[in-house]
């Protein structure tokens, strides 16, 4: 294969997912996990508490669908585990349908809002670890969504430290995380097959760390510093707009207009330009949260619009996407994928969203599959970004991975 034709391929190939969460049929819109009513919190729950995730999503029809959870065990790097009986890890009943359901009310384009809760009354876990929530059409008995959860038993201490005096450079474009994991008296024998770490940043999987070795190693702990496999580009404050009345512009946007020919609402946030220097904005590191203005009954009297993004770059990125990215880009890859326009020399991507709040960062992917943060977009040590760490950790007799251990950490300058 010559090298034009490898790029072509690389380029067709998918991008990294970005999001926990994946919707799987064009008709579902609007996935959304909450964890305890925090909808910047990661969908990590404690076993045996009283923690919750409310789980939602639209269907484009007031035509009723039939959907049901199945919920499956995973390893750390969600590959199925099928070494358990299900009765060794479900407490209750699996493939339960979802009951609650109601119809959009007063909206342009017609909806069906469907909602449940996880652990609930007939379903939970009996052990921690990773689950893959499988929300199925029970017409086509395929995946209309799927919903990644972690569930933790708090059996490990976990210290993080992030600061921007890096092995690389020192206050300048990126961060480095320091930790240490405790075993609290659980033996460790073999720390290389019996515990596996993962270190995020705002909860992207695309960048994660995984199995870092440690730094330091006793009978007791595990310490990783001054460990270059651990530092990340600091990036940019993420981008946000909130869309929470079609009929006027709100934070973040510079117009909003009704359609009369297609009946449909559209919105523009403000065009992204090179952000050369460093200026602070309280963001929500890419979270989101469905709303309107009125906040009565959001879930089905909010109204859907086609947001127009634009970006204005230093110049066109060949043989590399550039693509939007936040919680909430949970479709597939080629959805988030801007176009460049060379007349306008402009990127530019169209989304059908619903009324809410949003934050969404500017993403490159290389030839690779790396990614990165655009250069127009800038990368300051000032950043404010969210860092998160998973321990698993499998005794000698244990046929399932356990997630012991969790810390979540803000840094700030």
């Amino acid at each position: 294969m010559n090298t034009k034709s490898l790029l072509i391929v690389l380029l067709l190939m998918p991008l990294s997912m970005m999001a926990w969460h994946s919707i799987k049929m064009p008709n579902i819109k609007s996935l959304q996990v909450i964890a305890n009513d925090d909808f910047e919190a990661l969908p990590v729950i404690k076993l045996r508490s009283a923690d919750r995730l409310q789980i939602s999503f639209d269907e484009l029809s007031h035509d009723y669908h039939r959907f049901t959870c199945h919920l499956e065990p995973c390893n750390p790097d969600w590959t199925p585990n099928d070494d358990l009986f299900e009765s060794e890890w479900l407490e209750g009943i699996n493939d339960l349908p979802i009951e609650d359901y109601e119809n959009s009310l007063n909206t342009t384009m017609l909806y069906t809002h469907y909602t449940f809760s996880f652990p609930n009354r007939q379903t939970n876990v009996r052990k921690s670890g990773n689950y893959r929530l499988h929300i199925i059409d029970d017409d086509t008995q395929e995946d209309a969504a799927i919903v990644e959860i972690r569930v933790l038993e708090p059996l490990m201490s976990v210290s993080m430290d992030v600061r921007a005096n890096t092995d690389i450079d020192i206050n300048d474009s990126h961060q480095q995380v320091s930790m240490k994991v405790s075993f609290n008296g659980i033996t460790v024998t073999r720390p290389d097959d019996q515990i596996q770490t993962f270190v995020m940043q705002n909860g992207r999987e695309d960048n994660m760390k995984v199995n870092i070795p440690p730094t330091g190693r006793t009978p007791q702990n595990l310490q990783w510093v001054h460990c270059r496999q651990l530092i990340f580009d600091a990036g940019n404050e993420y981008h946000k707009f909130e869309l929470l009345d079609p009929t006027h512009t709100t934070l973040g946007l510079a117009s909003v207009r009704w359609d009369e020919t297609t009946r449909t609402w559209h919105a523009w946030p403000m065009p992204c330009e090179p952000r050369p220097n460093y200026l602070y904005d309280q963001d929500a590191d890419g979270a989101f949260l469905l709303r309107n203005s009125d906040n009565y009954e959001a879930e089905r009297t909010s109204d859907y619009v086609y947001v127009h993004y634009r970006l204005q770059p230093i110049r066109h990125y060949d043989y590399a996407h550039v693509t939007v990215n936040g919680q909430w880009t949970t479709e597939s890859a080629d959805t988030y994928r801007m176009t460049y326009d060379e007349l306008d020399e402009a990127y530019t991507l169209t989304i059908l969203q619903k009324l809410g709040y949003y934050n969404y960062q500017l993403l490159m992917t290389d030839l690779d599959g790396t990614t990165h943060p655009l250069p127009d977009e800038g990368s300051f040590y000032q950043t404010e970004n969210r860092y998160q760490t998973f321990i698993y950790y499998k005794g000698t007799t244990d046929r399932a991975w356990r997630l012991t251990g969790f810390e979540d950490v803000i840094f700030k300058p």
